[in-house]
């Protein structure tokens, strides 16, 4: 029997063929867009935001638009050394007139992300780069004539600043009808939420509960942790990350206790276990030596893990919050207080968040 494949074989199904439909519909729609002069990092960007696209459409749509209509340069390669300062990479490329540019970078625990390196706020978005990782530019002119020299030029330069080498100056970078346009900002959600919502006439005194300074105070004592047990407060940075960003820098614990050994080890795997049932959406990355740790046992092997070591962490997702309360907590169960972690049933939760 001769075995046959058919191209369309997953149109079959409803849910992939609307799945279908409905990208190929965002597809046609981003090609207008794209020949307006819009960089379509900023738009894909805009719709991942709004959950209108998911990433998983993001190197399809970049292949077919950029590559398939528009004619872009294309140029990637896994990158030999990176950029310490990725913010500043911004600063030079705006400049650069001669070419449209979107980066596709292949980050080891987000997936692909698409930027672009001329909107300084893409650089957010970005919390570092890993050697070795895949890198794509692309570089056209939303389907208007572009010399490919020049358009491999600005790759190339591109590529040489991720990697954290200097660009050659080149003054034909810097000339050109393709000037960096700031994405147009839209209302904010809470400006709309408080200009649709009812108003409130005053709260009646009945209503109003006041609590004494005792009771204020018996809550703080039964917290599972004793405020003076816990870390100094990390930066404001770290207690407020900016709304909408993916993933958070990075944050430093260091390790107080002679050892971070198995109790150590346990009181992490509680507190990030009490976090992410307060926060399912969310997910806890821990890094050692800028290496991921999927295994929080591999901090304990050959005590490997010691006294002034340092352990970072980021929180990846939507919605990011209690970030600041999740690096106290994580400062305290590097410390030799952290058996206040271990208390209660084995498989119980703690209520931390």
């Amino acid at each position: 029997m001769i075995a046959t494949s058919c191209t369309f074989e997953t149109l079959g199904d409803r849910q992939s063929f609307n799945a279908s439909v409905r990208h190929i519909k965002s597809t046609v729609a981003l090609a207008e867009r794209v020949a307006d002069g819009e960089n379509l990092a900023d738009i894909l960007n805009e719709l991942l935001d709004e959950k209108a696209i998911t990433p998983d459409e993001i190197q399809p749509i970049v292949s077919m638009l950029l590559v398939g209509k528009f004619s872009y340069a294309t140029l990637a390669r896994n990158l030999g050394s990176v950029a310490e300062d990725i913010s500043s990479i911004s600063e030079s490329v705006t400049r650069w007139k001669a070419a449209d540019l979107v980066v596709v970078y292949h980050h080891p625990d987000l997936g692909v992300m698409v930027l672009n390196p001329k909107n300084p706020a893409h650089a957010a978005r970005l919390d570092r780069l890993n050697k070795y990782e895949l890198m794509a530019v692309y570089a056209g002119g939303f389907g208007k004539s572009v010399e490919p020299a020049l358009a491999l030029k600005a790759a190339e330069a591109l590529l040489s600043l991720y990697e954290g080498k200097p660009a050659k100056a080149d003054a034909a970078l810097a000339k050109g009808s393709f000037a960096y346009k700031a994405p147009k900002e839209k209302p904010a959600a809470k400006t709309l939420v408080a200009a649709r919502a009812p108003k409130r006439g005053p709260v009646p005194k009945a209503a109003v509960k006041k609590t004494s300074g005792k009771a204020s105070k018996a809550s703080v004592a039964d917290a599972p942790i004793a405020a003076k047990s816990i870390a100094q407060e990390p930066s404001p940075v770290a207690a407020a990350p900016k709304p909408g960003s993916r993933m958070t820098p990075m944050y430093a614990v260091l390790v107080t206790n002679e050892l971070f050994h198995n109790g150590n080890v346990e009181a992490w795997k509680r507190i990030i276990e009490s976090f992410k049932v307060k926060h399912p959406d969310l997910d806890v990355l821990v890094y050692y030596d800028k290496e991921r740790i999927t295994n929080l046992n591999a901090l304990f092997k050959w005590g490997k893990v010691k006294h002034g070591n340092v352990i970072q962490f980021a929180v990846a997702g939507e919605n990011i919050c209690d970030v600041a309360k999740l690096q106290r907590y994580l400062a305290q169960g590097a410390s030799p207080m952290f058996e206040a972690f271990l208390r209660g049933p084995v498989n119980g939760i703690l209520p931390l968040f």
